[in-house]
Parts: C-alpha cells; structure tokens; sequence
C-alpha cells in the first residue's frame, strides 16, 4: 500500500505540472505575468497529501514573508497560497528540473557564501519586491525538526533597511501539528529518503499556515533586530501551539 500511495502522488504531482505548463508558457510568450506556478504549487501541495489551512490574514500590499522551515511542501504549502516568490541558495537553479521550476515562480537565487555579491542580491530583491509579488525568506537557512527554531540568518534583511515605502514584514508560522515529527527534513536526511517517506504517508497532512501581525520594519533599527523580532514572534507561535507531549505536558 505504501508503494501504491507513493505512485499515485508521484502520478498527480505530474499531472499539476502537466495541466499548468502549457498555459504558462502561453502567458509568458504572451509577456503577461503568469498566474500557473501558483496553481501549480496549490496542485502539488493537494498530490502529496497537504491539506492547507490559513489562521490569520495575509498582508494586502507589498510584503515580504519570513517563516520557519520544515519542510520542502512548505514551499507547495506557502507559494500556493499567497503566489509568493522564494529567496533560495543559487545551488538550487542547478537541480533538473527543480531549478526550471523554481525560475518560473520568480525565485531569487542568491551566493550566501560568495563575497560581494550582497549588494546585487539586495538590488534584485528590491525589484522583485517592487514588482508588487510577495516574498518569502526561510532566515533559518535550512530546515529545522520543527519543535523549535534555528538562529535567523540577517544577510539579506538589508533589503529592508531603509525599508522600501509601504512593504511590510509578515511572520508566518508554518505548522503540521502531530504530524511534525514524522515528516520535518532534517539532520542531513537524503532528500531521496524523506521525499519517499512523505508520498508513502498513510493519510492527509494538515498543514496550518498562521499569518502574524505585519510590521512596519522601520521600527527596526538594523538587520540583527530585525531577525530578532521576526523571530521572537513566530517562536511565540510555535510554543503556543506546540502539540501535548510527555516531554512539553504542564506540571501535574
């Protein structure tokens, strides 16, 4: 039965690609902008399981998301539901057919270890954000197990500081709840071995996107307190909502 689940999403995950990819390139030789990779992402997250739930309100103007990282659907999950673009390392623009996948949605691949290359990464994230397209940064830098939060990363918060006029910051906390543990992509796992696992998952995966308060980051005084803020906030999110355990049950 795992086998036979891993295939028929594997299969519909084909299928999304297969039923957006023509309009896409239709739109974009038209010079339009394209509204399929967001479909595609909506699609993709119901192929594998994901059940998508939003608490909160996305922000109605320009904005620039930060979330925690769990997972690769957190990509399928978030791109689906707000038609974000994706500040990811440029090692992904490499990866067949993920790479291509990812240009489409717009995605800023960015050296994080190349000296001198902040400045034109910040310059192209500037005008994505002034191409009035949402977008979202995982500060962690990678994926986490999901219990709690690795330190954020404050390079590319230059981009808010001066703050562009009327962008705002978004925390997102992203949370699959008891499944958590079961499907978090962490601790050099193969990316092979934790994809197979999540498509051979009995069931639907919740996945609750919980949309914070947005701010103006002006009220920031650097990138370091930006970090903080961003993640203080949805730390708080993640503790509040964190799911009864032996090991976070309250004093009897």
């Amino acid at each position: 039965m795992a086998r036979l689940r891993r295939m028929t999403r594997t299969g519909a995950l084909a299928g999304s690609l297969l039923l957006c990819l023509i309009p896409h390139l239709l739109w974009r030789v038209a010079g339009q902008r394209s509204p399929w990779p967001r479909r595609f992402l909506g699609l993709a997250a119901r192929s594998v399981g994901a059940r998508v739930r939003i608490e909160g309100h996305p922000f109605q103007g320009d904005s620039f998301i930060i979330a925690n990282h769990v997972s690769w659907v957190d990509i399928l999950a978030l791109g689906g539901a707000t038609g974000t673009a994706f500040v990811a390392h440029d090692g992904i623009a490499g990866w067949p057919v993920i790479g291509w996948l990812a240009a489409q949605n717009n995605t800023l691949f960015v050296a994080r270890n190349r000296r001198g290359a902040l400045s034109s990464q910040i310059d192209a994230l500037r005008a994505a954000l002034a191409g009035h397209q949402p977008v979202a940064l995982f500060p962690e830098g990678t994926t986490s197990d999901g219990t709690g939060l690795l330190p954020f990363k404050p390079s590319l918060l230059s981009v808010l500081l001066p703050p562009p006029r009327s962008v705002r910051i978004q925390p997102v906390h992203i949370d699959y709840g008891t499944a958590t543990p079961e499907i978090a992509w962490h601790s050099n796992e193969p990316a092979g071995a934790n994809a197979k696992k999540l498509l051979e998952r009995k069931g639907r995966l919740d996945v609750t996107l919980r949309f914070l308060e947005p701010f103006d980051p002006a009220i920031c005084p650097d990138r370091k307190a930006l970090a903080a803020v961003t993640q203080e906030r949805i730390a708080a999110s993640l503790t509040k909502h964190l799911p009864p355990s032996p090991n976070n049950a309250p004093p009897v």
